[in-house]
């Protein structure tokens, strides 16, 4: 059975929709800057942030300014519409969503809790359901008309691509037909914050692969591919954009906040993809690299592709130099971005790499390439924890 990818959209820095961010890729146009309007935000830092404030998503989504939805919300809400289109609703298929995000909408509980602290009064306790991970799943699905399933991921940074994965596993079992898959993150204080007590922070632009990288970029998107079987493409009469080929997770359990320096989870998760999608290393053509930009990171994932790769490594790239790493979204951008390079047979550049990391002697494709003939891309998506996944997308 064939998983089919029939519609995307998509919510970064680096644009509103598939088109503006397809756009600033090619042009090479990051998302990273200076950051503000974090209520709270104890020092600078810069990241990817969306150029949208709460207010002018809800009156674009045509949302009521007094309901209650927390940021990562409203950008699941965008994409998932994108990635829709104008499909009917058909009975005779069977649809679910997934939704995944690792806070969920702690952005209004800081803010919930910084009033309460400033102005000494009880909290409207209703405000705190919000906060549940679940509770995005359950406000995109009302607004989409989606109720046949629903589920929720959350396993840190590989959570958007364990919904693309389950939601492929739904449709292979017969279960489901049709699956919006995807996640959604926003950026808060609680975010930044944590991630600069764990030393991960970069002061400058994220150099993922780059011997003098020294942390990350964190950013906020949302994103959704709609999947579906060959019998739902056939009646929905969408586009196919890509195939869904293979998929694999494993977990190395190396440590709660960092992968084994050997990459173990990250290969065998690989090894396991291919074999699924029953692709030779030979035939990968493009791999969308989680590349964080962080010391461990970077050098757990060149050890693993290589491991794997051998002299047959392929073009690479981490995309996280243009919008910041977009924690439990990253894994559905950046399979948009896989897919988009598959039909348009481009390879999207590793912006501020300069020098290889001694190390381990491999180059990311620093510059964009064009007309390069783009069958089969895998995209690394790689949790804290050690949870590490793989897709593969074919043409």
């Amino acid at each position: 059975m064939k998983i089919l990818v029939t519609g995307m959209g998509i919510v970064s820095s680096i644009g509103s929709n598939v088109e503006e961010n397809f756009n600033s890729l090619k042009e090479g146009r990051s998302g990273i800057a200076i950051m503000s309007d974090i209520p709270n935000m104890r020092k600078s830092f810069l990241g990817g942030q969306v150029k949208m404030s709460n207010k002018e998503l809800k009156n674009n989504l045509g949302i009521a300014e007094n309901e209650k939805v927390h940021r990562s919300g409203l950008f699941g809400l965008m994409a998932a519409k994108e990635a829709w289109g104008e499909r009917e609703h058909d009975l005779s298929i069977r649809t679910g969503i997934i939704f995944g995000t690792t806070v969920g909408g702690v952005d209004l509980s800081d803010e919930l809790i910084n009033e309460q602290l400033k102005n000494k009064k009880r909290a409207k306790i209703d405000f705190y359901k919000t906060h549940d991970s679940g509770f995005g799943t359950d406000f995109i699905a009302a607004k989409m008309g989606i109720n046949e399933y629903k589920a929720t991921i959350s396993t840190a940074c590989s959570t958007a691509a364990n919904s693309i994965m389950l939601g492929a596993r739904l449709i292979k079992a017969n279960m489901l037909d049709r699956v919006l898959a995807g996640g959604a993150e926003a950026l808060s204080n609680y975010t930044l914050n944590g991630f600069d007590s764990l030393m991960l922070y970069d002061t400058e632009k994220c150099k993922p692969f780059d011997e003098n990288r020294k942390g990350l970029n964190l950013g906020e998107a949302g994103g959704f591919l709609v999947l579906e079987n060959e019998r739902a493409a056939s009646l929905s009469g969408k586009e196919k954009l890509a195939e869904l080929s293979g998929w694999a997770n494993t977990c190395d359990s190396y440590h709660i906040t960092a992968s084994s320096p050997e990459g173990t989870g990250a290969s065998l998760a690989i090894a396991r993809a291919l074999q699924m999608a029953n692709l030779s290393v030979e035939a990968i053509d493009y791999i969308n690299a989680h590349g964080t930009g962080t010391p461990n990171n970077d050098i757990s994932e060149a050890n693993a592709l290589f491991s794997i790769f051998g002299k047959n490594m392929p073009p690479f790239s981490s995309t996280k130099s243009f919008t910041g790493h977009t924690l439990a979204a990253a894994g559905v951008v950046e399979a948009i971005y896989s897919v988009l390079a598959i039909r348009n047979n481009i390879i999207f550049p590793n912006l501020n790499f300069n020098k290889v990391m001694k190390e381990i002697s491999l180059r990311p494709e620093n510059k964009l390439i064009i007309n390069r003939k783009i069958k089969n891309v895998i995209s690394n998506s790689f949790g804290f924890g050690g949870n590490c996944t793989e897709l593969i997308f074919s043409e």
